[in-house]
């Protein structure tokens, strides 16, 4: 599917409100995102039940020719095949017409972006992580959530209520004349609302067109700052000119530890719910629940709320911010620091300078993430073998500089952005290459990890997908004579054999 792209001069904005929906609105609301959550789930069975069904024909010996031909998986498949099923099947013919049409195409619009992503992933060509199968969603642990795309989506002149198809005027729990104001001059177009429920309160969020001019920093239009993240400074900013901040962490999750933990006792101390015996939760836990719930939504609230006053302070003072390109999700494994990233945000941190600084006109430069800021003398430029991370003070050998580790990695990466201008390659050039700045202190895996199994689909490989044989692939889970328990067993290379069939 093509992916939109904005209009020349315009940029893609959302503008999220919370809402106050009355009671019939809320049910409302949660009919929508049901029904979103019931169409994407349709859409993944119908899917791979024809793939669960070509592995059983190739089990039985059947032909590659009369097997059962593979279901498409696009949106406008997808959609053709429901509305057909729609009106037969049901679990959808007593009700499908109580919601708007926008609930199902959510659901298949989903359904078809995850199936893509999981084939692209297959065949080497989506970066990241291995994305695995599309699974059903559980009612309980889905997130409520449905997108509108047509219909009657406006923000009332009022700047009090919002307008969504088969939904109505639903009133905002805050004033809506940030987008009213450019939806009247005409320098913004709504494309799409996506209602949500978020940390226990309804809320409503526009994709909208708009005209952004180009702001340049009003303080330091022609210095660079090099950004450093860390767990005791959240931030550490070095620029060009010499001068260095130190931003400290808030630590929101930690001061409200001491509170959590004395709330958490006392909702386990209160009868809960037990899916298991069909115990319904008391209304005693029910009221320390969200209690505890409250709390939690406020340290999220905080964070956010701290992590873009920092960002635009920064885009709002340097037009050239360097910044780094960490592993979030690998320094998470870390048990003793997991908690303080997390809190932290690091992750949020760099996607909001990046899109600010393409709002303002500025530029972005991501280090290269094995890049030794912490270990490189920012002065003579030796680069240390070793430096622990207890280790709070840079001590160069060569020179006599000594200061703080993480003020140093911040100079480094300020005089980046001068290499990448040059185009050296250091430092997130993408069209250059350089050779490796750790050089030898990089870890390497001695041992090669065996390759997953290639057949990209239950019954058979994706088509015009290459696949490897005569190797091992995962462990497979396979029923036992009863029809009820699982064993694991490994899968040869005549399975995989089976699957290129």
């Amino acid at each position: 599917m093509k992916k939109f792209e904005a209009r020349a001069g315009f940029v893609m904005q959302a503008y999220r409100f919370a809402l106050d929906p009355n009671v019939g609105q809320e049910q409302g609301l949660r009919s929508h995102c049901g029904a979103a959550r019931a169409a994407y789930n349709w859409a993944v069975s119908w899917v791979t039940a024809t793939w669960w069904q070509r592995r059983a024909e190739q089990s039985y010996g059947v032909a590659e020719e009369q097997l059962t031909p593979w279901r498409p998986m696009s949106l406008p498949s997808l959609r053709k095949a429901f509305n057909e099923v729609k009106h037969t099947d049901a679990r959808f013919a007593g009700w499908w017409a109580d919601n708007s049409k926008e609930a199902y195409s959510t659901g298949l619009a989903n359904a078809a972006a995850a199936f893509d992503n999981y084939t692209k992933s297959k065949q080497g060509a989506r970066a990241g992580r291995q994305v695995g199968r599309p699974r059903r969603k559980s009612k309980r642990g889905a997130r409520l959530s449905c997108r509108f795309t047509t219909g009657t989506i406006r923000v009332e002149a009022d700047r009090r209520h919002v307008t969504l198809p088969r939904l109505g005027a639903i009133r905002t729990h805050e004033n809506t004349r940030k987008l009213q104001r450019r939806l009247t001059a005409g320098t913004a177009r709504i494309l799409s609302a996506t209602v949500s429920l978020t940390r226990g309160r309804w809320f409503v969020s526009f994709q909208v067109e708009v005209i952004r001019d180009a702001r340049p920093p009003s303080r330091q239009p022609d210095t660079v700052v090099g950004v450093d993240l860390g767990v005791k400074h959240l931030a550490v900013l070095a620029d060009s000119t010499g001068k260095i901040r130190y931003v400290p962490n808030p630590g929101h999750y930690d001061n409200a530890l001491a509170k959590l933990r004395r709330l958490s006792r006392r909702v386990s101390r209160r009868e809960g719910p037990d899916r298991r015996t069909g115990r319904t939760a008391s209304r005693r836990w029910l009221k320390a629940n969200a209690e505890r719930n409250r709390v939690h939504h406020r340290i999220a609230n905080l964070r956010a709320d701290a992590l873009h006053k920092l960002t635009t302070e920064i885009r709002a003072e340097y037009a050239t911010v360097v910044v780094e390109n960490l592993n979030v999700a690998g320094m998470l494994a870390n048990r003793r620091l997991a908690r303080k990233i997390a809190d932290a945000g690091f992750g949020q941190i760099r996607r909001q300078i990046e899109y600010k600084g393409e709002w303002a006109g500025g530029v972005t430069v991501k280090a290269d993430r094995w890049y030794p800021s912490s270990k490189t003398c920012s002065e003579c430029g030796v680069v240390k073998d070793k430096l622990p991370l207890h280790v709070r003070v840079f001590a160069c050998e060569q020179c006599p500089l000594v200061m703080n580790r993480d003020a140093n990695a911040a100079r480094n990466l300020a005089a980046l952005a001068a290499a990448v201008v040059a185009g050296t390659g250091v430092a997130g050039d993408q069209d250059a290459k350089a050779s490796n700045p750790r050089g030898a202190d990089r870890q390497t895996r001695a041992t090669t990890r065996p390759r997953k199994r290639p057949g990209g689909r239950a019954g058979g490989a994706i088509p015009h997908q290459r696949t490897e044989t005569g190797i091992f692939a995962e462990p497979e889970r396979s029923r036992s004579g009863d029809g009820k328990n699982f064993t694991d067993r490994k899968v040869g290379i005549a399975d995989v054999r089976l699957w290129n069939q």
